[in-house]
């Protein structure tokens, strides 16, 4: 099959979340099942093509006539083979930033052009696949246009919709556009996320947890109705990580490689995060690592209440690596300064610092209020941090919790979403490290031999590609 993903982050490209790892990840696991993929993103200023090209490979631009009057950019021969197509508008995407104070607008214009240029492509795609509300109305032109592609859309956070006003150039120019596609539809709300979820062959989302939670009130985000209505082309497929990247045997970010067999070289990447986060340097305090984004979804508020439990009471140290509201970045700081040698924060973007703590610290804690799957706790435990983490979405799949011997289960989990259900939590972990040692070596063994790989779900998204043109040509047959 012939693939396209459009995404506005794909690693190494462009990155702020997990979306630019699923992007960047996933299109090489579906090559390596044999298939043609490729990706289409903006042209960011901050992307460099000749530090990814091959020596001797040349990038070629090419112009293509459109309404939005944008230049396509191909990126040729590329050290990771996923060849590239790069919607440039400087006016649009001419800095470095990913998302910015107008990205309604931004977002309108990318998937607008790219729209209108996919069916100008030399190389036609079987299947596009868009993701998250930056990309969705993609998917609703397509089809309103007449277009016969297999369409797949993507949900990897349903908080985010990309909500515009009626009265807005872009919401009147959006209201002309059919929006139910029959009369027992709901009323799609104002907003591109909910055009993906109408007109796309098939919905997916990140875990199947997450696809069951989201046609709930709790967790539907006003969107339930509608994915009510869709729910027989909804499902789940849980992420996986790129274990090219995440490899603790051969990561350069790491002080110190190791593996199952030689676990104690973990204790010098441990060594390099107390003393870049002036941490008291020893070896046997149980360190709790964080990468996260800074917001309310991922549990700071919280981790607020429980962070004097956790180091008033407890023998243990926190690094935490985030970026995000400006709340929870003075909230940290103040956290750093009561508790010096104890806790370290580290607001900005730092990878290798990332891959890092996922190599030294012990545990790894995230509290989500709603996790659709996260990557966080794959990667930990491929490092052999045990997690600590909430019952929600994807983490209740892929953390089942640790019984009392730590022979069976992954992690240390909480159900209520309250301090003092995660301090219990961290608690229980602590103890388990202090009290547990020949026990929690062996843990570590097992869950970093758990294969979190792509190919699993790489497989299941095949499968699901097949039925999606197995429908659309059924449907050709039938109007011809």
């Amino acid at each position: 099959m012939k693939i396209l993903f459009v995404a506005v982050e794909a690693t190494p490209y462009a990155k702020v979340g997990g979306l630019a790892d699923v992007v960047g990840s996933l299109p090489k696991a579906l090559i390596q099942l044999g298939h043609d993929v490729r990706i289409m993103m903006p042209k960011y200023g901050s992307i460099d093509l000749d530090r990814y090209s091959q020596p001797g490979k040349t990038i070629v631009k090419r112009h293509i006539s459109s309404k939005t009057g944008v230049s396509r950019l191909y990126a040729a021969g590329l050290k990771n083979n996923i060849p590239l197509y790069l919607i440039e508008q400087p006016d649009y995407f001419g800095g470095n930033e990913i998302y910015g104070n107008n990205d309604i607008e931004r977002y309108y214009y990318f998937s607008k052009a790219a729209a209108e240029l996919i069916p100008q492509l030399k190389w036609q795609p079987d299947i596009i696949h868009c993701h998250d509300w930056h990309t969705a109305l993609i998917v609703m032109w397509l089809k309103t246009m007449g277009y016969s592609y297999g369409t797949v859309f993507t949900i990897h956070n349903l908080a985010y919709q990309g909500e515009f006003e009626k009265a807005s150039v872009i919401g009147r120019d959006l209201e002309k556009t059919a929006t139910k596609i029959s009369n027992s539809a709901p009323q799609p709300p104002r907003n591109f996320l909910s055009r993906g979820i109408l007109w796309a062959d098939l919905i997916t989302t990140v875990s199947e947890t997450y696809a069951k939670e989201i046609l709930t009130i709790d967790h539907g985000n006003g969107l339930e109705s509608l994915l009510q209505y869709r729910k027989r082309s909804l499902i789940g497929i849980v992420n996986g990580i790129d274990y090219t990247e995440f490899n603790p045997g051969k990561d350069v970010h790491l002080q110190a490689n190791y593996s199952t067999s030689t676990l104690k070289n973990r204790l010098k990447n441990k060594a390099a995060i107390q003393k870049r986060g002036h941490l008291a340097q020893q070896p046997d305090i149980p360190l709790i690592g964080m990468v996260q984004r800074l917001e309310e979804q991922k549990g700071f508020d919280i981790f607020k209440k429980a962070v004097d439990g956790i180091l008033k009471n407890e023998k243990a140290q926190i690094a935490i690596l985030g970026q995000g509201a400006r709340r929870y970045e003075r909230m940290l700081s103040r956290f750093a300064a009561k508790y010096p040698g104890q806790l370290a924060t580290f607001t900005d973007f730092d990878n290798p610092l990332a891959h890092l703590i996922y190599g030294g610290c012990d545990l790894f804690l995230m509290p989500s209020r709603f996790e659709p799957c996260g990557l966080g706790q794959l990667i930990a435990m491929r490092y052999g941090a045990l997690p600590v983490v909430r019952h929600t979405g994807g983490l209740i799949e892929t953390v089942p919790v640790l019984t009392s011997d730590l022979s069976e289960g992954r992690g240390f989990v909480f159900c209520d979403y309250d301090s003092k259900a995660l301090l219990f939590a961290v608690q229980d972990a602590l103890h388990a490290y202090n009290n547990k040692k020949k026990a929690w070596g062996k843990a570590m063994q097992r869950i970093m031999n758990i294969d979190f790989s792509w190919r699993t779900s790489a497989m299941k998204y095949e499968m699901a590609y097949k039925k999606v043109l197995q429908k659309t040509r059924r449907k050709m047959t039938e109007n011809s």
